[in-house]
């Protein structure tokens, strides 16, 4: 193990996060759906009714959410994206919504995404303009915020675009303390560190003070090479990016994009897993009105859910890459394991990994409890530190486990309980 690793390893074990956004939200990972991916900036309801980016796109989302188990599996923000707004602020210099797309205004919305039992989610920019080239937040913060409020807004996304990059940290400071200020919960989503990181490293303490999550990196897409390019940049800044993320504040690699068109099964499995073992937040774009049963499966799967929402809060890292293979690893509460193993292999059939080389594969001392997870369920049963267990993993597969120590005890076995 390098020495930058060790270290990695010891701050996220043995140091607490820096100082939170103090808002008491985002405890754990954010879980919901954000529409940008899936439907971009289609505002064209008069010839695609169904697929554009009005009102009604968002009821169905919240109706679909309740009626096919989103809610029950964690998933509670249906958040709204980019091309919502009217180009033109109102008389009193408020953002106002289309009046053709939501003739209902954002209230009614929220009002109604709220009686489904979920939370609604809202974006803006720090600039003048928003990345789309709609009215943006620069001038009208304190404005803003309390539009948003008024509506009972639950989530804001604040994008970074139009706007100088030394007055990115000014900017989402001051749209954080206007937040604060409205006296309503809202969770405050960032992209400040996507926006600094081509000038200088950012100051995640600062950051992390500020929001509730922050992008880093580039825009998801549906593709695996896309999905891969994240997991590379995440890799090569973990040791500026893991140690900041904690309850309260987390680093966002983007959505899911599972079920839709780019990613094969197998690559589906990979983001979940990964992103679970990132700490990421879980915001799918996709349509959960016309959904594969596999992909709803893999996303409704609560033993991936659970290592994602762990009340430890750790980001897991990548400790090891070797032969086309990637382990990633993440600490659980009560001294628990998680561990992905990505097959980089994109030919071929499934590949074996021996898992006793994985470097936190120490806590099997004397023994451990496996449980295997994906690609399907198993319980592999009381290990050790010498165990010659074999993973199969498909090509652009993972194989994602849990590992919980356990020691013997006066002939009896105890399972270890310290955090």
């Amino acid at each position: 193990m390098s020495k930058m690793l060790l270290l990695l390893v010891l701050l996220s074990l043995l140091n607490p996060a820096v100082e939170a956004l103090d808002n008491g939200l985002a405890l754990k990972p954010t879980m919901g759906w954000l529409h940008w991916e899936r439907f971009m900036c289609n505002t064209d309801c008069d010839t695609d009714p169904d697929n554009c980016i009005s009102e009604r796109l968002y009821m169905q989302m919240a109706d679909m959410m309740v009626k096919d188990g989103w809610r029950e599996a964690g998933y509670e923000y249906v958040c709204i994206d980019d091309c919502w707004p009217s180009h033109e602020r109102d008389a009193q210099g408020r953002l106002q919504a289309d009046p053709k797309r939501f003739p209902g205004g954002i209230k009614k919305l929220a009002d109604y995404v709220h009686s489904k039992g979920l939370k609604l989610g809202i974006y803006a920019d720090v600039g003048e303009k928003t990345c789309a080239g709609y009215p943006g937040s620069l001038g009208y913060y304190e404005t803003d915020a309390q539009t948003f409020a008024d509506w009972d807004v639950d989530l804001l996304k604040f994008d970074g675009c139009n706007l100088k990059w030394t007055l990115l940290g000014d900017g989402y400071i001051k749209m954080s303390k206007a937040l604060n200020k409205t006296g309503r919960s809202i969770l405050y989503s960032c992209e400040w560190p996507l926006y600094e990181w081509p000038f200088q490293t950012p100051n995640y303490t600062a950051i992390r003070e500020t929001c509730n999550h922050w992008r880093n990196f580039n825009d998801v897409f549906d593709s695996w090479i896309s999905i891969k390019s994240i997991l590379d940049w995440t890799a090569s800044h973990q040791d500026s990016i893991v140690p900041s993320a904690g309850p309260g504040g987390w680093n966002d690699p983007d959505m899911l994009v599972i079920g839709n068109f780019g990613l094969s099964h197998d690559q589906q499995e990979s983001q979940m897993a990964l992103w679970a073992i990132m700490a990421a937040p879980l915001l799918m774009s996709n349509d959960l009105r016309d959904i594969c049963p596999r992909s709803k499966e893999l996303l409704q799967n609560r033993r991936i859910i659970e290592i994602s929402q762990d009340p430890l809060g750790k980001q897991g890292y990548r400790s090891a890459k070797g032969n086309n293979f990637e382990v990633w690893e993440r600490p659980l509460s009560k001294n628990r394991l998680a561990v992905a193993v990505l097959n980089l292999q994109e030919i071929g059939g499934p590949r074996g990994f021996a898992i006793s080389g994985v470097a936190g594969w120490k806590v099997c001392d004397p023994q451990c409890n496996v449980t295997l997870i994906l690609p399907q369920y198993k319980e592999m049963g009381v290990q050790t530190k010498e165990s010659k267990l074999i993973l199969k993993v498909n090509p652009s597969g993972t194989a994602l486990l849990t590992v919980t120590p356990i020691s013997k005890d006066f002939g009896r076995i105890h399972w270890k309980d310290t955090d």
